[in-house]
């Protein structure tokens, strides 16, 4: 079984995910509420046309997922969500942090989370 990040985004989904392939590299597609066939029905009133209504962001297996709130209803605040990227060399680690946090609000820096073992890998 595998579990596929879904974001939510208040109108910056566009934006969030070109700056996440520039960062991830890998194959970005954006689909927009003017790409939604006639007969799937009319967006919730309000919605403008150039919102994102569906992107996924591949590299190999890996997907990540997201969509502009058409409903309005999102806030701008998001409490309690977390999205986990994870790598085994420290200078990847280091590198995508700084992209992320370019601009950004740090919660907690970057570190090792575990000591080495021969059964446990280097957690950044």
């Amino acid at each position: 079984m595998a579990f596929r990040p879904y974001l939510a985004f208040a109108g910056n989904c566009r934006e969030a995910f070109t700056r996440y392939q520039q960062i991830f590299g890998g194959e970005l597609v954006l689909l927009t509420m003017a790409d939604v066939p006639a007969d799937a029905g009319p967006p919730p009133p309000g919605t403008k046309t150039d919102a994102i209504m569906h992107a996924a962001l591949t590299s190999g297996d890996e997907l990540l997922m997201g969509a502009d709130d058409p409903s309005g209803g999102f806030g701008g605040n998001v409490s309690g969500m977390c999205v986990n990227f994870s790598v085994t060399e420290p200078a990847e680690a280091k590198r995508v942090f700084d992209a992320l946090s370019d601009s950004g609000q740090v919660q907690v820096p970057v570190g090792q989370a575990c000591a080495p073992t021969a059964s446990a890998p280097l957690g950044w």
